[in-house]
């Protein structure tokens, strides 16, 4: 397989279909998206070509994602790592590297948590340890009602199984504001983590605040902190893209000299 091209397929885990795509060789590179996205947004931050040169680039659509199903309705980011971790076990990966935007850096949180020998380094972008309260305000006010023919488009580009995928997707964050047990990691918890963590924040971000970011790096014993200026909720698109994807490789790869670079 040349490492220019992905190779898209489907495995049967925990009672979903999920679509990966697989690329490159060398150390397993998970790469997770962010809530109501994909895994084709990571080629927005990164070129996966030229990743797959030196990893096994996994890029799954979690579980009512993309092309990924979810016939249950139900959809905790708990399961979703459960998911990921089964997706690895069919492809036989025992250890990896791993990037998570948002959603998928929470359930990086739960994978670096159950199964913390399997993770060796993970970039974790726009992650909480649980949900603030300003987030739950956040989560309240989001609706499939309403929503124009311009945000419509822009989900059935990404989410294939149709609308009613998509209306399940926008109901979601309803249910995140009124649960208080799949994000409830305590600094104790945080602590058994033993993968080298890159934690990355915007200092600008409404839903999860710096300070939060903070909490996360003090907490997870080999961990560095990268406050983004004037960042946002997932800084690492625009301009923040290269250098993101420079220092997050080189992170990943144990060079902690090229983050100062």
């Amino acid at each position: 397989m040349e490492t220019a091209q992905a190779l898209g397929q489907t495995a049967s885990v925990n009672g979903i279909d999920m679509y990966y795509e697989l690329r490159g060789e060398g150390p397993p590179l998970v790469l997770l998206h962010g809530f109501t996205g994909s895994g084709g947004d990571w080629a927005h931050v990164l070129d996966l070509a030229e990743v797959g040169r030196d990893h096994r680039v996994i890029v799954p659509d979690l579980r009512g994602h993309g092309r990924s199903t979810n016939p249950s309705g139900s959809l905790t980011i708990r399961q979703c790592a459960l998911d990921v971790f089964a997706l690895l076990d069919h492809l036989g990966v025992k250890t990896f590297r791993a990037i998570g935007l948002s959603f998928g850096a929470k359930s990086l949180l739960h994978l670096a948590t159950q199964q913390p020998e399997r993770i060796e380094s993970m970039v974790l972008v726009s992650a909480t340890p649980y949900f603030p309260e300003q987030a739950r305000a956040i989560m309240r006010q989001v609706s499939d009602e309403g929503r124009s023919a311009a945000e419509w488009e822009e989900m059935r580009a990404r989410h294939k199984l149709g609308d009613a995928q998509i209306q399940a997707l926008w109901r979601q964050p309803r249910r995140f504001a009124d649960s208080h047990d799949d994000m409830s990691f305590t600094p104790p918890y945080l602590s058994t983590i033993t993968a080298r963590t890159m934690i990355v924040s915007g200092d600008r971000d409404p839903l999860y605040p710096a300070e939060i970011a903070l909490e996360l790096y003090r907490a997870i014993p080999r961990s560095c902190l990268w406050v983004v200026p004037n960042g946002g909720h997932g800084p690492i698109f625009g301009g923040w893209k290269e250098p993101f994807a420079r220092a997050a490789l080189a992170f990943l790869r144990g060079e902690q000299a090229a983050l100062h670079g």
